[in-house]
């Protein structure tokens, strides 16, 4: 089975940029579409942006413009590209292959984790 490594967060002041990645192991994620998600403290998780196998994306209303989800399969490896941050994407950042049925903008395709990446953006 797949495992996943975020890695990349960290703490930035408004406006500036992080780019998390995950790293995939056990298991080539080429066949998988893969999404990033954020949970806020105190809430639930949220989808963020998503990345067919074939490289189609599509993002939150919220992240649309600043931020850009890609990937590379020779090393097995998605990124989130994160620009403009705002204090309001403040969340532990997860990615996740889609691997069950349903809309690719919620949360509940997904049921793989890795243990997520930290993102703090201060005002």
């Amino acid at each position: 089975q797949v495992q996943l490594g975020e890695s990349g967060g960290g703490l930035v002041q408004a406006g500036g940029s992080l780019r998390p990645s995950c790293a995939g192991s056990g298991r080539s994620l080429i066949t998988y579409s893969m999404g990033w998600s954020g949970q806020a403290p105190g809430k639930e998780r949220e989808w963020v942006a998503y990345i067919s196998n074939g490289g189609s994306t599509y993002y939150a209303d919220s992240v649309k413009g600043r931020f850009t989800i890609s990937r590379d399969n020779a090393k097995n490896t998605v990124y989130l590209q994160m620009n403009s941050l705002k204090p309001a994407d403040t969340a532990v950042y997860y990615c996740a292959p889609r691997t069950r049925g349903g809309i690719y903008y919620s949360v509940a395709a997904y049921d793989i984790w890795g243990q997520g990446t930290q993102v703090t953006v201060s005002s």
